[in-house]
């Protein structure tokens, strides 16, 4: 088995996290969740953003508005919902109940090396 592999699942796991987290700070175009991704090397395709952003929307979780733009087609800037802000509280809450379950699990390795 590829360690990549197993990288890239753990990757996917976090995804949806980190663009809820970023999109609390406020509205923004998929291409500028990619940029901000991709400055956290968290590495993303538009293949893989625009389906989970569709997802999302039919979830309910996030809602979007058309803005015009100065070099083409009006653009959909996503947003949280209400309900998008309350299921970002109760995933982080679960992150963080993770995080501290692997760090306890994996401890006798980190203190080894």
């Amino acid at each position: 088995m590829k360690v990549e592999n197993t990288k890239a699942q753990m990757r996917k796991g976090v995804l949806e996290l980190c663009i809820l987290s970023l999109l609390s700070e406020g509205e923004m175009y998929p291409s500028d969740i990619i940029t901000r991704l991709k400055e956290q090397e968290l590495i993303v395709v538009e293949g893989t953003m625009y389906p989970l952003l569709t997802r999302l929307k039919n979830a309910g979780i996030l809602a979007y508005t058309w803005k015009e733009s100065t070099s083409g087609p009006p653009r959909k800037y996503f947003h949280l919902t209400e309900s998008g802000t309350q299921f970002l509280k109760e995933l982080l809450g679960t992150w963080q109940r993770l995080v501290h379950v692997v760090n306890q699990s994996t401890k006798n390795l980190v203190e080894n090396e």
